[in-house]
C-alpha cells in the first residue's frame, strides 16, 4: 500500500515547483475567459486547486467543482481552499462529475497535454457542458515560451542525450497554438479562440529556481531525481551559467501559455 504521506509530499513538491506560477496563470486565464457571474464551473484536472481558487475569487461563480485523478492533490486542495461554493472530487476525464443541465463553464488548466487522449478528453468535457456553455483549456508553451523550463531542458540535453526523451517541448505537440486550435475545431466547438497569456517568472536567486527542481514531482524534477550526485551538480552548474542575472542576483524570465476556448452549440 502506498504511504499517503508520499502523496502529500508530492502535492507539496508540486506547489513549490509550479504552484506559484500556475496560480498567477490561473488568474489571467479566468480574466481572459470573462465568464458571467453566477455560473456553474467544472475544473478538470484541478491539481492542487489553482484554477478553482481563481474562479472563486474572480469569477463570482454560483458553484465550482474541481476534479483530479490524484487523490493527494485533491486532499491538498480541500485543506487549503475552503469555500462553500467549491467542492473537490477524485475523478479523471473518464468519469467527470455531472450536473443536471450541464456546467456553464468547463475548464482545464495545465492538464490537457497530460491526458493520454486529448480528443477523448475534450469529448468528455463537451459531454458535461451545458448547451451554449464554454469549454476551455490553458497549457504552457513548453517548446518556446516557458523560459525557465526551456533553459533547463537545453542545459540537460547538452549533457545527456536521454534528457530529450523527457523534454515537454518535444513530448507535448499540443502545447502549440495551431495544435490547440485544431483540437477545439475538430471537437465540434463553435467560436473557437486561441491566444497567448504571458506571466513573469522572477526568481530571487539561482537557489530559488533550483531547489524546487529537487522535489521529484513533474517531468523536470523527476529527471533531476534520476541523476546521481555528480551529474546533478554538473547540470546545476551548467544551468546556472546559462541564466541571465540582474545586478541584485534575481533571475527574471517570462512564461507563455496558450489559452483556448470554444462554445458548445445549443
Amino acid at each position: 500500500m502506498t504511504d499517503p504521506r508520499d502523496g502529500w509530499a508530492a502535492a507539496l513538491a508540486y506547489e513549490a515547483f509550479m504552484g506559484r506560477w500556475s496560480r498567477r496563470l490561473a488568474e489571467r486565464f479566468v480574466s481572459w475567459l470573462a465568464i458571467p457571474a453566477d455560473k456553474a464551473w467544472l475544473d478538470v484536472g484541478c491539481g492542487t486547486g489553482a484554477l478553482t481558487r481563481a474562479v472563486r475569487e474572480l469569477a463570482r461563480p454560483d458553484a465550482v467543482v474541481g476534479c483530479d485523478p490524484a487523490a493527494p492533490f485533491v486532499r491538498h486542495a480541500r485543506s487549503h481552499h475552503r469555500d462553500p461554493r467549491a467542492t473537490y472530487v477524485v475523478a479523471g476525464v473518464d468519469g467527470l462529475p455531472r450536473r443536471p443541465g450541464g456546467f456553464d463553464s468547463v475548464a482545464s488548466l495545465l492538464a490537457l497535454n497530460f491526458f493520454p487522449d486529448a480528443e477523448a478528453a475534450l469529448c468528455a468535457m463537451r459531454s458535461v457542458t451545458a448547451p451554449g456553455g464554454t469549454i476551455s483549456a490553458c497549457v504552457w508553451d513548453y517548446a518556446d515560451g516557458m523560459a525557465f523550463l526551456r533553459c533547463f531542458w537545453d542545459a540537460a540535453a547538452a549533457l545527456d542525450e536521454r534528457a530529450r526523451e523527457r523534454d515537454e517541448g518535444l513530448r507535448f505537440p499540443l502545447c502549440r497554438r495551431d495544435a490547440l486550435a485544431a483540437l477545439f475545431h475538430g471537437g465540434g466547438l463553435a467560436e473557437v479562440r486561441c491566444e497567448a497569456i504571458e506571466i513573469p517568472t522572477v526568481f530571487a536567486s539561482f537557489d530559488d529556481l533550483w531547489r524546487p527542481l529537487l522535489g521529484g514531482t513533474g517531468p523536470a524534477p523527476a529527471y533531476v531525481a534520476s541523476l546521481d550526485a555528480e551529474r546533478r551538480a554538473r547540470l546545476a552548474a551548467s544551468l546556472e551559467a546559462s541564466l541571465p542575472r540582474a545586478p541584485d542576483g534575481t533571475i527574471a524570465l517570462a512564461a507563455r501559455a496558450w489559452a483556448v476556448r470554444g462554445t458548445r452549440e445549443a
